[in-house]
């Protein structure tokens, strides 16, 4: 029995058509994290499945029922905020236990469950507190406890670490992957940050403009890209993007009189003449060998990341990003033969971005 069904729902706000048909089906215990860029129609779907907005058409299935005119409170979900929306005049404990009171749930009962939450979320010091007296991480430990206390079917979760700084953001995604291994629960999450995606779904779905572009494992999403979207928007720098052209069975680089030989999985799919989109993603690049084939690359910038260096610069006047090692030294003005294995490359339909690979 799959724990969520969301069936071809469509949301529509006058003329505008925010949802074009979303359909998902979420097996229980799975991590489903909705990505994509603001405006892309993410949070309206996560407020359709909360109940918090209702589809202009379709249906949502939480385990054999269908929840469409089913209050929130009776869905069995719960939702963690980005603005934590914990109550200032209550302590941590009531807080967290203030979902339960509502349903008048036995003090005894209450308060156990509340002590099991604070103690798989180490906040039993906490729990006397005040929210203004807590650390941002501390206040957004206590609404994923509010969540956790009342052991739902579905959780959602909508971008709940965007107001956490940069070091904290990481320390909540291993808490949260932590908790989510241990309690095998079934979560939606929505973020645009595809470092959040990558490192805590079991599947994403990558979306634009209402529509979903691709879902699939996050090892599916980086490696296998459906569209040319997908690929430049999940990875870090993005993935570098190239005109090119088919010539006699192989790859010309637009600007230059580089010509690359294709894949035996890609030679299939091409055309002689083809205009085409040239995908390689910045990590596969590194310094060619003596004799070895590359892209000339004329170095405009060089940034040490710490454990890598960033060098953008120019091929046949395109821009290019590289990851190189730390230890590689560069200069502005400087030409980098830089080769890759074409096996990794990627090529994208100039007309409808579809990835061409077979």
């Amino acid at each position: 029995m799959s724990a969520l069904e969301i069936r071809d729902i469509r949301k529509t706000f006058g003329h505008v058509e925010t949802l074009k048909g979303i359909d998902i089906t979420l097996e229980s215990g799975e991590f489903l994290v909705l990505l994509g860029s603001s405006g892309c129609g993410k949070s309206t779907l996560l407020n359709i499945i909360a109940g918090l907005a209702q589809p202009t058409s379709g249906d949502v299935r939480i385990g054999e029922r269908s929840v469409l005119g089913v209050h929130p409170k009776d869905r069995d979900i719960a939702m963690v905020f980005q603005s934590y929306a914990l109550y200032p005049n209550l302590s941590v404990r009531r807080n967290i236990g203030f979902g339960l009171e509502m349903r008048k749930v036995p003090a005894v009962t209450r308060e156990a469950a509340i002590n099991d939450v604070a103690r798989l979320l180490q906040i039993e010091n906490l729990l006397d507190r005040k929210p203004s007296q807590l650390s941002g991480g501390q206040r957004q430990r206590v609404a994923i406890g509010r969540a956790l206390v009342r052991k739902p079917d579905v959780f959602l979760f909508d971008e709940p670490l965007s107001n956490l700084d940069a070091k904290l953001r990481m320390e909540m995604r291993t808490e949260i992957r932590r908790l989510h291994q241990m309690l095998k629960t079934t979560v939606v999450y929505v973020t645009h940050d595809q470092v959040e995606a990558m490192t805590l779904a079991t599947r994403i779905a990558v979306m634009r403009d209402g529509r979903i572009e691709q879902i699939g494992t996050p090892e599916e999403i980086y490696n296998r890209p459906a569209t040319q979207y997908v690929a430049a928007f999940v990875g870090a720098p993005p993935m570098n993007m190239l005109e090119a052209r088919i010539e006699q069975g192989k790859l010309a680089i637009a600007g230059t009189d580089v010509t690359l030989s294709l894949p035996e999985g890609l030679a299939g799919t091409v055309s002689d003449g083809q205009t085409v989109t040239l995908g390689i993603r910045p990590e596969i690049l590194r310094i060619a060998g003596p004799d070895e084939q590359g892209l000339g690359v004329t170095v405009e910038v060089d940034e040490l990341t710490g454990p890598e260096r960033v060098v953008t610069g120019k091929v046949g006047g395109q821009l290019i990003v590289a990851t190189l090692p730390a230890a590689t030294r560069v200069s502005s003005g400087e030409v980098l033969n830089l080769a890759f294995d074409s096996r990794a490359m990627h090529l994208f339909d100039v007309g409808t971005g579809r990835n061409l690979a077979p």
